[in-house]
């Protein structure tokens, strides 16, 4: 089992203020590792923190500005000393007909869910290829594979389809130089995203147990395996790979 420990090592989450993030922090860190917290709730990061201890560096951040990714990339690595872990997992969608939606919607959508996540593994893997070694692991999506039908979250899709594709590109172009960029794809699980359109409402709850081969959704633990696994060396000859993470939902 040590292959899955995380000791000596710094992780990045971001979107570490709620849902998976907070969940991903909890894992990494109870697995040895360093974790800077960044999300742009700084008091929800300040609580997280308490809650965990010691190895915690918080650094709130708008992952929308070039500028505070940079800024964080940095301040990640000059409070720690190093960067072996980047969790792009901060997110963003609104259900609405692709006919409708705005452009400053679809705008900001590819802003947090592409834009940010490629440039944050971009800065990352500077310092990763320096040192030979690291592991980013991106936060897809099933509707980065599949459409969301009968939910309408075109412009949602369309950026969790560009996280696929990234990933295994990444993977491909940084593997042999010691850097891994895999992702995670979660079918349903109760966030702050999905909460109230899906978990609070019978029809949501049975439109995913109908159509999840498990017949349920997922519970957040059960993220904190697949999670360790790519982030730690334990998946050292894997790269380039989306795990689907999704009751069967794929499999359909």
């Amino acid at each position: 089992m040590d292959a899955f420990r995380l000791d000596d090592r710094v992780a990045i989450v971001t979107g570490a203020s709620s849902g998976l993030g907070v969940r991903f922090a909890r894992a990494l860190h109870g697995a040895g590792a360093t974790v800077v917290l960044t999300a742009r709730r700084a008091d929800r990061l300040e609580g997280l923190a308490d809650e965990l201890g010691d190895r915690v560096v918080v650094i709130p951040a708008d992952l929308t500005d070039a500028a505070a990714r940079a800024a964080l990339v940095h301040g990640a690595v000059e409070a720690t000393g190093g960067l072996d872990v980047l969790v792009n997992n901060a997110g963003y969608g609104e259900p609405v007909p692709a006919e409708d939606e705005s452009l400053d919607q679809v705008e900001r959508t590819l802003a947090v869910n592409v834009t940010a996540p490629y440039h944050l593994c971009q800065l990352a893997a500077r310092h990763m290829l320096e040192q030979g070694r690291g592991s980013i692991v991106n936060i897809a999506s099933i509707f980065g594979v599949v459409g969301s039908a009968p939910l309408k979250e075109a412009s949602y899709c369309v950026s969790k389809g560009a996280v696929v594709s990234m990933t295994r590109q990444l993977g491909c172009e940084w593997s042999r130089r010691g850097v891994r960029v895999n992702a995670i794809a979660p079918g349903w699980f109760p966030t702050e995203m999905t909460q109230a359109t899906m978990f609070d409402q019978e029809s949501g709850r049975n439109y995913i147990e109908r159509n999840t081969p498990i017949g349920r959704a997922g519970e957040l633990h059960e993220l904190d395996g697949p999670l360790l696994f790519l982030a730690s060396d334990a998946s050292s000859y894997v790269t380039g790979e989306v795990l689907a993470v999704d009751g069967g939902w794929l499999a359909r």
